[in-house]
């Protein structure tokens, strides 16, 4: 199973990036990660104040630029992780240190696979879905 585990953003960090020590303790979780098979993938993410929204309506499109006022709603940034269970990917995190040395969230939402379309699509379908993405992470893998 995916998971993609979510560090929420805190409005009073304003987007400063951590302190070293919280980076070399987040550093040797993601090292535990990697040498356990875990850790697929990670990053960290500009504040709002540098990013936009598109909202839809219909048919059209509005640009809104940061900062978003409802910071419960951002991400600082995320890990992606392959594991057995929910369970495991909550030890998991209760391993990584507290990222705001406060009150703090860290959300774990499994990653939809192909298969969980089943009820959608045909078996050529999720087929096709399977060869995409096997294209993208060769694509990947060329840069």
């Amino acid at each position: 199973m995916r998971f993609m585990v979510i560090d929420k953003a805190k409005k009073e960090d304003g987007g400063a990036p951590p302190e070293p020590q919280l980076m070399a303790d987040m550093n040797k979780v993601n090292d535990e990660l990697l040498e356990a098979g875990v850790l697929l993938g990670y990053d960290g993410l500009y504040p709002s104040s540098k990013a936009a929204r598109v909202h839809f309506s219909g048919k059209n499109r509005t640009v809104i630029d940061g900062p978003f006022a409802e910071s419960k709603e951002l991400i600082a940034g995320f890990w992606f992780w392959q594991v057995k269970s929910l369970e495991e990917a909550i030890e998991w995190v209760k391993r990584c240190p507290n990222p705001h040395e406060r009150e703090a969230d860290i959300e774990i939402r499994q990653i939809l696979e192909p298969e969980d379309f089943a009820s959608a699509f045909n078996d050529e379908e999720i087929q096709q879905e399977k060869n995409f993405r096997a294209r993208m992470a060769a694509n990947a893998a060329k840069k």
